[in-house]
């Protein structure tokens, strides 16, 4: 029992402090079952962000593998068609060497020219159509400005390198010859004289 005149001690015997109340205590945690709603829908939500995001990564990963794969086989169909081409030309040039007749190797050649060209059509490949049309600089590069009498001016008048189409876009631009209608004008002006 305590005498009004003691001082309270506490569990050890030792004399309460006065001051403060001592700082709340914050709530125990709610057993797992009893979890805040907020806090499983967070965690699902995480989750399935964690999961979509690494299910990205692999898709990515997957199309850069894809990727790799198309570019690195994609000429095989135009090569396996080129090899005949190959296989002819080296029996043209083996004829050729076999014989000393120089129309031997012209046909031999000149098949192989066909084959090959037939090969570069099925793939798109087609001759830019040079001489004889207006120079246009998106399918043509003029290499050299010409005179001509003949031809209208800026006309295609001769090609030095063919160009090529691959259907519909410029696969080389045909280097040309270009006419020039400057002398003409040059030469009506000597010859109407003063």
């Amino acid at each position: 029992m305590s005498h009004p005149e003691q001082p309270e001690t506490g569990a050890r015997g030792e004399e309460a402090a006065p001051g403060p109340a001592p700082e709340p205590q914050p709530p125990e945690p709610q057993p797992q079952g009893a979890a805040d709603p907020r806090d499983q829908e967070l965690a699902r939500l995480n989750d399935r962000h964690l999961r979509l995001a690494a299910e990205f990564e692999n898709f990515k990963k997957r199309v850069a593998r894809d990727r790799a794969e198309v570019i690195r086989t994609a000429n095989e169909d135009l090569l396996l068609e080129l090899l005949p081409v190959l296989d002819n030309l080296e029996r043209a040039l083996a004829a050729a060497r076999k014989t000393d007749s120089t129309e031997a190797l012209a046909e031999g050649v000149d098949l192989v020219l066909r084959l090959f060209q037939g090969v570069l059509e099925r793939a798109g490949v087609k001759p830019i159509d040079s001489v004889g049309h207006a120079f246009d600089p998106a399918v043509h590069q003029a290499v050299a400005v010409v005179e001509s009498p003949d031809a209208p001016d800026q006309t295609v008048v001769e090609e030095v390198q063919r160009g090529y189409w691959l259907h519909a876009k410029v696969l080389r631009p045909a280097m040309v010859k270009v006419a020039k209608a400057a002398a003409r004008a040059a030469g009506r002006r000597e010859g109407s004289g003063p």
